[in-house]
């Protein structure tokens, strides 16, 4: 369920994004829109590709070129379509399952919820720069919170994939938001 609501979220913010928004600057530091979505987009074919659906992005998720060669909502709906098809194959009680980042195992539902992260975060990071509503409903954050604890490890922060914890208070979006290193109350400028 978590990972239908955030793959839904994802597809609805790239759907939202005007050409003009492309450029616009994001909460993740010195990437913009367009490189946020292809990120995003990467993240899920890298998810899919692991689980037996598809090749690897061509693009290193990790450094976006920011100039995709096709539009946000297609490359998004072609990596959400591929990562759907992969989990549905998926067992949800398997005990472990290949995934793209560390430990590279996870529980089917830990996967999953590890996926489900990657695209609602992104999904907020790309409303927030354009100013959407926040796509992360405080029933989604309570759900991602506690997969958030398990898979965000330091490692992944010392990369560079997640900010620190930022302190403060708020709703329960905010507090998952500020454990994944994000301030909820980030504008664009």
């Amino acid at each position: 369920m978590i990972l239908s609501q955030a793959h839904q979220a994802l597809r609805d913010v790239s759907r939202a994004v005007a050409p003009a928004d492309l450029a616009k600057p994001t909460p993740c530091a010195d990437w913009t829109v367009v490189q946020v979505l292809q990120h995003a987009a990467g993240d899920q074919q890298a998810y899919a590709a692991f689980l037996g659906e598809g090749a690897m992005p061509s693009e290193d998720p990790f450094a976006p070129s920011g100039s995709p060669a096709t539009a946000p909502a297609d490359f998004v709906e072609e990596a959400v379509a591929a990562a759907e098809r992969a989990w549905s194959k998926v067992d949800p009680e398997a005990a472990e399952v290949p995934v793209p980042m560390p430990p590279n195992t996870m529980s089917a539902k830990v996967g999953a919820g590890a996926c489900a992260l990657d695209a609602a975060v992104h999904a907020w990071d790309v409303a927030a720069a354009v100013g959407l509503p926040s796509p992360i409903t405080p029933e989604m954050a309570r759900e991602l919170l506690p997969i958030a604890r398990q898979v965000v490890i330091q490692p992944l922060r010392d990369y560079g994939a997640f900010g620190p914890v930022l302190d403060g208070a708020g709703d329960d979006v905010a507090e998952l938001l500020r454990f994944l290193g994000r301030d909820p109350e980030w504008k664009a400028l």
